[in-house]
Order: structure tokens, then sequence, then C-alpha cells
């Protein structure tokens, strides 16, 4: 499983830092960060989902209000949001 994070979409709500701790506030920005994700485009944001959190990945992605967050199954299939 792996979660995309779209940077420029995120509005600093930080309701996925609530649901998975692999997103964390920067308030500087404004915008929440997506630990241990590399960037594969300007201000898209990629990383696998550690075995056993794949509900967290995917609450975090619900919660978004802005649909900033994406998570794919391990074919590449769009599962959330």
């Amino acid at each position: 499983m792996q979660v995309e994070f779209d940077r420029d979409t995120c509005t600093g709500i930080f309701n996925c830092v609530h649901e998975w701790e692999k997103f964390i506030e920067d308030r500087d920005a404004g915008k929440a960060t997506l630990v241990g994700s590399d960037e594969v485009e300007s201000n898209l944001y990629v990383r696998d989902v550690p075995d056993g959190e794949e509900f967290d990945a995917e609450m975090a992605a619900r919660v978004c209000p802005v649909n900033a967050i994406t998570v794919y199954d391990d074919e590449g299939q769009q599962l959330v949001p």
C-alpha cells in the first residue's frame, strides 16, 4: 500500500495528524508533512505504508477535507479518497 500527499492542496487543518503518526504539523508552513516520504514531483510526496498501519493511513486520507491524501493498494488501484 502506498500514500500520495499533495502538499499544495493541503490547507493545514491537520485532521490527518490525529489519524496517522506519519503526518506531522508544520505550523510555520501551515501544512502537514508526510514523514519518510519522497518528493516525486513539486510538492507531491509518496511513501509506502508499513504493515499494520493500513487502517491509519486510510483514515488520514478519509478525514482530509480537501482530498490532499490518496491511498493506493499494492496493484496501484486507488482506494481512498
